[in-house]
């Protein structure tokens, strides 16, 4: 089961160029810090103004760097169902564990557009799919209803849920059962998710806070108590991780670690000055910097 610090894996560019040997690098990291599953090619990955190429690429590397130790969820979703259902079908060849398919952005489909989406792709791919659902970026919203009908389809095994309403998980829970995997999209509600039921989440914080993140979620699975104490070292980091649009922030606070270019395309731009400081000392206050 998918469960634990699973890592919205940022794309590092050089000179605007997507940096396999830094990206390559960034998964071992992850993969020696206790990470549970990365995710290549979400919006954390800029995905919407990544190549078809240099999508299909970073899953590759993900794939070949992983090497079957921890899952690889890749980012396919698109908001046309043919181009959803190609790249789908390219990281499912590619060997890919799972797939993250965000709900249709700017159309605007109603729920039975909803529907009709994911099964069309559930019923083109053979392996399991993370509904990300994520209102704020898309727009629509997939209700709790017509996510029990999609659970009823042989690959749809679960959400990322990026709503910021907790009583999703309850409802999710009540509908569905424990066997639905819920996972939160957003790093500072995930205490109360799992409290609710959630077994993890697909996080941003975790590019830069790879241990921290992962000692956070197994906390939570054994020991609440230690679980309380390391959200509270992480609320101020995952503040400032949105203190701007992301990946911006996140990318900023790889650079100062080390760990990549602070470099994002356009139309995201870097972060400001006061927004560097604060990110500075949130880092520096959780003993990353």
């Amino acid at each position: 089961m998918l469960k634990g610090s699973i890592v919205a894996l940022i794309t590092p560019f050089k000179d605007n160029i997507l940096d396999e040997d830094v990206y390559s690098k960034l998964i071992k990291y992850h993969i020696e810090n206790g990470t549970k599953g990365v995710v290549p090619g979400g919006t954390t990955g800029e995905s919407p103004t990544l190549s078809n190429e240099e999508h299909k690429k970073i899953i590759e590397i993900a794939v070949k760097e992983c090497n079957g130790k921890i899952p690889v969820i890749a980012g396919t979703g698109s908001n046309s169902t043919f181009e959803a259902i190609q790249l789908s079908k390219f990281a499912e060849k590619a060997g890919s564990d799972a797939l993250l398919i965000v709900t249709p952005y700017y159309n605007k489909p109603t729920q039975e557009g909803l529907y009709q989406h994911y099964k069309k792709i559930n019923d083109n791919v053979g392996i399991p799919i993370i509904i990300y659902n994520i209102p704020s970026r898309s727009v629509i919203d997939l209700s709790v209803e017509t996510m029990a009908k999609l659970y009823e389809l042989k690959n749809i095994i679960g959400v990322k849920d990026a709503t910021g309403d907790l009583n999703r998980v309850d409802e999710q829970l009540k509908l569905m059962g424990k066997q639905f995997i819920q996972l939160t999209g957003n790093d500072d509600n995930a205490l109360e998710f799992n409290k609710r039921g959630g077994v993890g989440a697909i996080s941003v914080t975790a590019n830069i806070a790879a241990k921290l993140c992962s000692d956070f979620q197994n906390a939570c699975i054994d020991d609440f108590n230690k679980a309380e104490i390391l959200d509270k070292i992480l609320q101020p980091v995952h503040t400032s991780m949105f203190i701007e649009s992301n990946p911006s922030p996140v990318k900023y606070a790889g650079s100062l670690l080390g760990m990549c270019k602070p470099d994002v395309r356009l139309p995201l731009v870097q972060v400001t000055e006061n927004s560097k400081n604060k990110i500075s000392e949130a880092l520096k206050v959780a003993k990353i910097l």
